[in-house]
């Protein structure tokens, strides 16, 4: 096998796939995969987002490149921004989570700037040869699918909240429906330019001064010097034991790495079946642990380390025992032993389209739970913390699973369940991906079709808010799996049902 790779769309996929055959390593097809979601998974990426890179390279280094949205507002003074704008987004009649959207949602994007840098260091191709078909698809236009059908109906209020967006996604004042074409030239001619001049135009050219410019003239923060200032940092990936192996994931100053591996260390101490009894009480566990102290000790040197000691992993695990009774995401491995996996997102998008440019851009100093505790939060330059948690599990030095999730606050519970899913029960990667979730906020607990209803009961007995759902639902993640099976070497690849993922086996 030449390799697997699994993404949120068929085309995405075959993107990267298509790379493998000729000959391309893990991160060459995860780039060209990252490039045809700009135009096949848009409005929840593009040029405008923000992400992660976790790589484990054939010598079997790791690293972990943090292109993530950085804090806006670099020599303003400390300026006020305009009010954000709330959207209520309905997954379905049981779930309504609420977005800020508009200018003042808008961060310092990162993705380009992270896509080029791994091609450089760990690539094989340059970005000329990889932007030249989603460069043709954004004129061309892409078929919209059942699901991205379904997540424009979701993201309605957004995508009509401006003409500019409104005229991609809602054209001749109608919402794009399953089976018709979304077109972006702007995003075509943008995508043409990155290949032929590298990303600089999009952080000190032209385009960085239209995107701020815009901007700012409508109450954001976004500057030339945010742009101009911003850098990928590499980042030492969090570690955390999980049934003989190493789970390697995405640590601070981001959250949900390091909340995976809290649920992971604790999973690890727990006897007895991991039935969804346990399992929420160990979501709920993490859930408690990001107080506001967590929340300002992820800026702090050493803090990873010492919220997941030994002793601290011990003392919570003993705790859940006493209790029991708009994103896209990316995973490739390669023939030599690499593997890429890599995240982005462009929250739940701000409605923000920079007339000529191509660019929609992100609302993360938006999204209520990656700055909970309010705008001002974040001095500028530094970066948002970040649910986004692209992970890979070693066993004995060598790939076994590479996986990441969308899903806002739900990336974390759909991580950990999909990682069980492989490692306890010997699932495949597609069957581990497909299988029923749940999951936890505060003492509700929302649970899909196919989870032990006499689990279910027992939680309700103990006092939790249990929601049933009808069907499984983009609202419990969409996570994109590959998978070595390490007897045989066997790849296999998972992409989520939930968000229309598809996942290709390269020979």
């Amino acid at each position: 096998m030449r390799g697997v790779v699994a993404a949120g769309h068929p085309l995405t996929a075959e993107a990267g796939a298509d790379v493998l055959r000729e000959g391309g390593n893990a991160v060459d097809a995860a780039v060209a995969c990252v490039l045809m979601s700009f135009v096949a998974e848009s409005p929840l990426t593009g040029p405008g987002a923000g992400g992660f890179m976790l790589v484990h390279t054939a010598g079997g280094e790791d690293h972990l490149l943090d292109f993530f949205v950085a804090a806006p507002g670099r020599e303003l003074g400390g300026r006020e921004p305009a009010e954000l704008k709330p959207i209520d987004v309905r997954f379905a009649d049981e779930a309504i989570q609420r977005f800020n959207i508009g200018p003042s949602s808008c961060g310092a994007y990162g993705t380009t700037l992270g896509l080029t840098q791994a091609l450089e260091r760990f690539g094989s191709l340059s970005p000329a040869e990889l932007t030249v078909r989603p460069a043709r698809a954004a004129r061309e236009g892409v078929d919209v699918v059942p699901m991205q059908a379904f997540l424009f109906e979701v993201l309605e209020p957004i995508l009509r909240s401006t003409p500019e967006c409104a005229e991609l996604y809602a054209p001749g004042e109608r919402l794009l429906r399953e089976g018709e074409r979304f077109r972006f030239p702007e995003l075509g001619d943008l995508l043409d330019r990155l290949g032929a001049e590298g990303p600089g135009f999009l952080y000190s050219g032209d385009v960085a001064a239209a995107a701020s410019d815009w901007v700012l003239a409508r109450g954001g923060l976004l500057t030339r010097q945010d742009l101009a200032a911003y850098e990928v940092i590499e980042r030492e990936p969090a570690r955390v034991a999980y049934r003989g192996r190493e789970v390697l994931t995405n640590p601070p100053p981001s959250s949900g790495g390091i909340l995976i591996a809290d649920a992971l260390g604790i999973l690890e101490r727990l006897d007895g079946p991991l039935d969804p009894v346990a399992i929420a009480e160990v979501i709920a566990s993490t859930n408690r642990a990001r107080d506001e102290e967590f929340l300002e000790g992820l800026g702090n040197e050493g803090y990873l380390e010492r919220f997941l000691a030994k002793d601290a992993l011990d003392n919570v695990a003993t705790d859940v025992r006493s209790r029991l009774g708009n994103t896209t995401h990316i995973a490739v491995m390669d023939a030599m032993g690499a593997c890429a996996t890599v995240t982005c997102s462009n929250g739940s998008c701000s409605g923000v389209v920079v007339p000529g440019t191509g660019m929609h851009l992100n609302n993360m100093l938006g999204e209520e739970d990656l700055n909970p505790l309010g705008y001002h939060l974040h001095e500028p330059g530094t970066r948002v913390p970040s649910m986004m948690a692209p992970t890979v599990v070693l066993r004995d030095g060598r790939p076994e699973i590479a996986l990441g999730s969308a899903g806002s606050n739900r990336i974390r519970s759909a991580i950990v369940q999909t990682i069980m899913g492989v490692v306890d029960y010997g699932l495949r990667a597609q069957e581990a991906v497909s299988s029923p979730r749940i999951h936890v906020e505060g003492s509700e607990l929302d649970a899909e079709p196919g989870i032990d209803d006499a689990a279910l009961t027992a939680l309700e007995s103990a006092g939790w808010t249990v929601r049933r759902w009808s069907e499984k639902n983009l609202f419990f993640g969409g996570v994109q799996a590959v998978a070595r099976n390490p007897e045989s070497g066997a790849l296999t690849g998972g992409g989520d049902p939930r968000r229309g993922g598809a996942a290709t086996v390269v020979d």
